[in-house]
């Protein structure tokens, strides 16, 4: 009995040890770390204030370089407002912030500024007053706000006038009238429409060289552009069409993009791009089912992503085509086509031989 009872207890331990096992209790899980305190506005806070600046008025959230005494970088630290600005400053840095609106009383004494930059910030309107005292400002960069409208009481001096990447559908009547040396003017990626800009819009830019109007709501060529323009920006729209005669009068202009339109040869009159100093013209992702005429001077043609089927070289050339007999004969007289992209068209190789006759000066042909 002994001997059977020291057999059974060894067995009895591991059953009672499994039972118990089976009553355990399960293990609590670890409580979550209370979240991190956030402010109620969701932004990262701004940066501590720097070190004492040897400029008595420098604001102490921004950088005064020692070497630099008329420049104030406020840039990257995500301020909510504009400082005070001295009148000492000509170069006012604030990109990259999560300014709202420029308060009159930060720029009561800044009658000196020349150059500022608001890139990447949330403002969504500027006070005229503000504007108005700033005669001396020549670039400002208000490129990725939130601004519904053109700024209205413009410096008279601006040369450069960044407003890409708003929210603009409006452009105050007269709002441009007074910029005689504006240069460049960005307002690409906005909100822009056909009834938007008039033949009044642009009046007065008598010297501007590059207009960005790409990646807008725009269905036709505004009326009124300032034919003084060297570089015109107008893809990424929905242009069908170009008015016979629409760039005669553009005759400084040598940089054209009217890609990722509407355009088919329907809405192409034959000489619609026969400029004489036209040097490069962007005319990909359209509706396109030939080639338009060209001028003589053109370098760079960008047809890819149209509905090319075939090319007639005889009929695009702008100049007669030569026999082989005359093919070493003077260049200087031969189209200057240097660089031709026809790629995601329904061409099939090899590339037309009367083409390349016509153009001889061609360097890379994307086929």
């Amino acid at each position: 009995m002994k001997a059977a009872f020291s057999l059974l207890f060894p067995l009895i331990l591991v059953l009672i040890s499994g039972v118990n096992g089976q009553r355990r209790k399960p293990s609590r899980r670890p409580t979550p770390p209370p979240p991190e305190p956030v402010e109620p506005t969701e932004l990262p806070p701004p940066l501590p204030p720097g070190p004492p600046s040897i400029f008595p008025d420098c604001p102490r959230e921004c950088y005064c370089p020692p070497d630099f005494p008329s420049a104030l970088y406020c840039d990257n630290r995500n301020l909510r407002k504009v400082p005070i600005i001295s009148s000492r400053i000509h170069y006012l840095y604030l990109q990259n912030n999560f300014i709202n609106d420029l308060p009159e009383e930060s720029f009561k004494n800044a009658s000196e500024l020349r150059w500022v930059n608001l890139y990447n910030n949330r403002i969504n309107k500027v006070d005229k007053k503000v504007l108005e005292k700033m005669d001396s400002l020549i670039f400002l960069y208000m490129e990725k706000n939130h601004l519904t409208e053109v700024p209205s009481s413009l410096p008279p001096n601006l040369e450069q006038l960044r407003l890409s990447r708003n929210r603009i559908n409006k452009i105050p009547p007269g709002a441009f009238s007074k910029l005689e040396h504006l240069i460049l003017l960005d307002l690409h990626h906005n909100g822009l429409s056909d009834k938007v800009i008039n033949k009044n819009t642009f009046k007065g830019l008598k010297n501007l060289m590059q207009l960005n109007l790409a990646h807008n709501n725009l269905g036709k060529l505004p009326p009124g552009m300032p034919t003084v323009v060297h570089q015109l920006f107008l893809d990424r729209n929905h242009i069908k069409d170009i008015p016979k005669n629409y760039f005669k009068d553009f005759t400084n202009l040598a940089f054209l993009r009217l890609s990722n339109n509407e355009l088919s040869d329907k809405g192409l009159p034959n000489d619609s791009f026969n400029l004489t100093n036209l040097l490069v013209l962007h005319l990909a992702h359209n509706q396109l089912s030939s080639i338009p005429y060209i001028s003589t001077k053109l370098e760079h043609l960008y047809l890819n992503d149209n509905t090319i089927e075939k090319i007639n070289g005889t009929q695009i050339c702008p100049t007669g085509l030569v026999s082989f007999q005359d093919f070493s004969s003077d260049l200087d007289n031969v189209p200057r086509l240097r660089y031709l992209r026809l790629d995601g068209n329904q061409l099939k190789p090899p590339i037309p031989l009367d083409l390349m006759m016509c153009f001889r000066l061609l360097q890379s042909v994307v086929f």
